[in-house]
């Protein structure tokens, strides 16, 4: 799976970019995710990340990780299909400020948290969600799943 970065703050490390790939290349053998899979994830500050919050979910406050799905199909919408075409997932945007925050709330690293951000935002890419208690559930028991599987425990 290819992932670009695009860091807007510049507080975040290649150390924390290899964490990120490795975690993510390790959920999507646990998704069964096409190998030729690709998707973005850009670090951000808590203003960017309000304005897109507020103009994509119509809730103007800082958030701490955001995703937009390019998979997703319409009822009519041909689907393309092919060994040699990368799936383009989407895009994931987390913030840095919120990353920081939640990591102190939480007690453990900035690490562990970045790496949690960045897996909840690739599950949402692959039509998991939280908008009810079942789903919720669901989605939040394969995080743990994944995230204890990797090795980056709460206490990380």
């Amino acid at each position: 799976m290819k992932i670009d970065f695009y860091d807007e703050t510049k507080k975040v490390s290649q150390e924390h970019y290899d964490l990120i790939n490795e975690l993510l290349s390790y959920a999507a053998k646990q998704e069964n995710t096409t190998a030729n899979s690709e998707l973005s994830i850009s670090f951000v500050d808590n203003e960017e990340i309000q304005l897109l919050n507020k103009q994509y979910r119509g809730l103007d406050r800082p958030t701490d990780v955001l995703s937009f799905a390019l998979e997703e199909e319409a009822d009519d919408e041909i689907k393309i299909t092919g060994t040699d075409i990368p799936v383009a997932l989407g895009d994931i945007v987390i913030s840095v400020d919120k990353a920081n925050e939640q990591a102190s709330e939480y007690n453990h690293s900035f690490s562990r948290e970045l790496g949690f951000l960045a897996l909840h935002g690739y599950l949402h890419l692959l039509g998991y969600d939280h908008m009810n208690e079942e789903d919720e559930k669901i989605m939040f028991s394969r995080q743990e799943e994944i995230l204890n599987g990797f090795g980056l425990s709460r206490e990380k």
